[in-house]
């Protein structure tokens, strides 16, 4: 059971519920919002996020990437944990889960809506899925490209907030792209970090990611502009809608990814860079909770 729980890799989970959160805060600052699809669609990310975990640990053991110089956690397969035959059975399961989830979800929200809504929706479930596994599976895995970073500004991102939020009012509206893109870049932050870490190794293995491409000095100018980027694009939205002084609440976070940052360019050894991933993403929970607060109330 430790195995498997390490292997569903639970810290990774505030970040990918972070999108949801905002999502519904949104749509419940419109007077729009339902307690059904909010954790319909929570259980639906939940199942994708531990799914994308699985094919991860899957892909990286049959691939030969998680080498013993890894620094992150050791993955359950590549150590013998948990056998290949096993966690593939367990990434059908959560599919499977995923898409049970996913289409209860769209039938509770969707009722009222034309028909073409729920087959458009159920293809971006079926990407989610699809992506999730192919990040590191497959003949040419994006996640080994340096594509990863642009999965997540668009699953973590763009999907999760404007997804959700059409969920709960079925209307669409593109100033909600800058709180969709600042969810996103921080969440892309924190893949960057994970990459900054393993720089070396994934060099070594034939991982291209953007760290491995650009270099660590590059790549630490990099997260400053994603994280410098997300916050740009709150105080974008906030001084667009309208403000007063509690509709800055947020800010309130903004200290910590500053202090991430810094932590960032300034650790030496890839190992101390592990509680980074774990801070970035708590952060990014704290601050999507706090404009959430500050738009309702």
């Amino acid at each position: 059971m430790k195995s498997w729980l390490a292997a569903a890799r639970p810290r990774t989970l505030p970040l990918s519920l972070a999108s949801i959160i905002l999502g519904s805060f949104l749509a419940s600052s419109t007077g729009q919002f339902s307690w059904t699809i909010f954790v319909l669609a929570s259980l639906t990310t939940i199942f994708l996020q531990i799914l994308s975990n699985f094919a991860n640990d899957y892909g990286d053991a049959v691939s030969g990437k998680d080498t013993a110089e890894r620094v992150g956690p050791r993955r359950a397969v590549a150590t013998g944990l948990i056998t290949k035959e096993s966690m593939f059975r367990a990434i059908i399961l959560m599919s499977v889960l995923a898409l049970i989830s996913g289409i209860w979800l769209l039938v509770e929200a969707l009722k009222e809506a034309p028909s073409a809504y729920f087959w458009i929706f159920m293809g971006l479930g079926v990407l989610c899925i699809g992506a999730a596994i192919a990040y590191t599976n497959g003949k040419h895995p994006y996640g080994y490209s340096g594509f990863g970073d642009l999965a997540v500004l668009l699953f973590f991102g763009w999907t999760g907030v404007l997804g959700t939020y059409f969920l709960h009012t079925l209307s669409f509206e593109p100033l909600l792209l800058l709180p969709a893109t600042s969810v996103g870049f921080l969440a892309t932050g924190v893949l960057n970090i994970n990459n900054i870490r393993d720089i070396e190794t994934d060099a070594k293995t034939g991982k291209v990611s953007i760290p491995v491409r650009l270099g660590r000095e590059r790549a630490i100018r990099y997260h400053w502009l994603l994280l410098l980027g997300g916050m740009i694009c709150a105080v974008g939205y906030t001084l667009i809608i309208g403000h007063n002084w509690f509709s800055w609440l947020y800010l309130l976070a903004f200290p910590l990814f500053v202090l991430n940052g810094r932590a960032v360019a300034n650790h030496q050894k890839p190992g101390e860079l592990n509680p980074r991933l774990g801070q970035l993403a708590l952060s990014t929970l704290l601050f999507v909770v706090l404009w959430g607060v500050a738009m309702v109330i």
